[in-house]
């Protein structure tokens, strides 16, 4: 059985929830970065015939820095995200043990439903910080290179972005099928490393904070791989509305029509251009982040 906790609102063990999972953020953005630049330019361009390409091509015309293009956003925004999944996580999970518990006191213990709920809750709160903070983060990562750069940086582009249509429709463009992907992407992700530690847990007859770090290192990994399976297509989609022109060349009015006409010009296929390179970073991201969060929680303790 997983660890209980029946105190949903306690303001010390959310606000260590959320240090955990900003510690998690940071590891995240310095290890998936340069993969991160390579899947956009794969899914918003048709200039690179493979990842492998795309890198090769980044690195010779525009330098090794560019792999970091934009790190600045995420690496606050992404930090504060990781913090609001991981606090949101922990939060809907203390509130269905206090919900099962009031039911049936001797096994409060989630099921695998509620996982996947408590994980989509806290990708639907994320999706608030991450919609802007991904917009930002594409834009500057698939602008021209040299003299030819539409933002001076991640506040000009700010800047730009709600100059155009304003704050919800410019630097939220995207926002609906933002908070689709992060509702099913962290469901899966949450349920995917619950089910691996808790199984463990059960085999070995372990408490959780027994499980050793190579073990919810490799848990984490694999979680991560689940998380883009589970919701790439949706990512493809944002990407493409979030690198889209602005009036009069924007070329997809709504996220429908963007879904309608990759579907119509590149098949099944084109809502899995850069899915390669995504599932290579995925699996150290991924179990950098579960490992740091899980260290700095077990710290905390």
């Amino acid at each position: 059985m997983a660890d209980v906790d029946l105190d949903p609102g306690g303001l010390t063990r959310t606000l260590k929830d959320l240090f955990a999972g900003a510690a998690g953020g940071v590891a995240q953005v310095l290890l998936g970065q340069p993969f991160d630049i390579v899947k956009v330019r794969l899914q918003t361009t048709s200039q690179y015939s493979s990842a492998l390409d795309g890198a090769t091509q980044i690195f010779k015309n525009e330098g090794p820095a560019a792999f970091y293009k934009g790190t600045l956003t995420p690496l606050v925004g992404i930090g504060a995200c990781v913090s609001v999944q991981f606090g949101g996580f922990h939060y809907a999970r203390r509130y269905f043990e206090k919900s099962n518990a009031s039911t049936n006191p001797s096994n409060p213990t989630l099921s695998y439903g509620q996982y996947y709920l408590s994980g989509a809750f806290a990708g639907i709160a994320n999706s608030i910080i991450s919609g802007p903070i991904e917009h930002i983060r594409i834009r500057l990562q698939t602008q021209p290179h040299g003299a030819g750069r539409l933002y001076s940086g991640p506040f000009d582009c700010v800047r730009k972005l709600s100059a155009h249509e304003g704050v919800l429709a410019g630097l939220y463009r995207g926002e609906a099928v933002t908070i689709l992907r992060e509702a099913q992407a962290y469901g899966a992700w949450f349920l995917a490393f619950e089910w691996m530690m808790n199984a463990d847990a059960k085999r070995n007859n372990v408490k959780r904070d027994e499980i050793s770090q190579v073990k919810v290192a490799t848990y984490g990994g694999l979680a991560g791989e689940a998380l883009w399976l589970s919701s790439y297509p949706f990512d493809v989609i944002k990407s493409k509305m979030q690198s889209d022109g602005f009036r009069p060349d924007r070329k997809y009015k709504n996220m429908r029509d963007c879904f309608a006409q990759t579907w119509r010009v590149e098949g099944a296929r084109g809502f899995w251009k850069g899915i390669g390179p995504t599932l290579l970073r995925a699996m150290p991201v991924s179990a950098g982040t579960f490992a740091v969060v899980e260290t700095t929680m077990r710290a905390m303790k």
